[in-house]
């Protein structure tokens, strides 16, 4: 059985067909990229898959499990996390409280215990605080716990979000054009760190991606998009070599 199946997803806004028969495979462990040129409709994709957007028709599965159309918070408890194309922190808040915050469906104490300080209210705080420190350990990101979030340099911003994403214990982690922004060194520095995480985590990733330096060095399938349907699935080195892949970003 797949962790992640998708079959004939579609979605329409008014009279546009944004995706249409929109199908998917991912199994356990693997790192799949879903590519293709500005307006495929990838980050629709992500967003029905995440609950966002709710499908027109179709069904998403995560390990058996039916999530189509189901809220935002229950699909991520399922075990689904994201990061967006456009960086989403708390920037008025410290690297470790973003981090916690991700781990609010993992640790729980009363309104009660927490207006009054009781007993459980210190210990669930201090073993949120282990928990994000090991996180941000992996990241390197440790030794800025008190930083503001704003503060970090961009490469550092994009990986924070990564280690939010990764404190909700996602089994499946969809990232959203990682390297958006990012000089060729920083896309060097994520690609090592998505392997690292992919390892540390054994967390399965789909990720969307325009950069194919990066597409080409970690991926090991890609589903290739173009207008809101399906042009090409398979090993990433036959994909990239497809001539109707290669006609859809270049044109004839």
């Amino acid at each position: 059985m797949s962790l992640l199946e998708v079959t004939n997803l579609g979605i329409s806004f008014g009279g546009l067909r944004a995706v249409d028969e929109f199908s998917l495979k991912i199994e356990e462990g693997e790192l799949y990229g879903l590519i293709g040129p500005n307006g495929a409709g990838k980050t629709t994709v992500f967003n029905m898959l995440t609950g966002i957007y709710k499908p027109t028709d179709g069904t998403i599965k995560l390990n058996g499990a039916d999530i189509t159309g189901r809220k935002t918070a229950d699909i991520n408890k399922a075990g689904v996390a994201r990061t967006f194309q456009n960086i989403r922190l708390f920037g008025d808040q410290s690297v470790l409280d973003n981090v916690k915050i991700g781990l609010h469906n993992h640790f729980e104490y009363s309104t009660i215990e927490g207006v009054f300080r009781l007993p459980r209210f210190f210990s669930t705080e201090k073993a949120m605080n282990e928990k994000a420190m090991s996180i941000l350990s992996v990241f390197g990101l440790d030794v800025e716990a008190d930083t503001l979030a704003s503060n970090l340099p961009y490469g550092k911003q994009r990986q924070l979000e990564i280690a939010r994403a990764l404190a909700t214990e996602p089994k499946l982690l969809l990232l959203d054009e990682p390297a958006a922004g990012m000089n060729p060194n920083e896309t060097r520095e994520l690609m090592e760190t998505i392997a690292l995480i992919r390892k540390e985590f054994k967390v399965t990733i789909l990720l969307i991606e325009h950069d194919m330096k990066l597409v080409s060095g970690i991926c090991e399938k890609l589903t290739v998009l173009n207008f809101g349907r399906v042009l090409c699935q398979g090993n990433t080195s036959e994909v990239l070599n497809n001539p109707e892949v290669i006609k859809a970003y270049l044109g004839e």
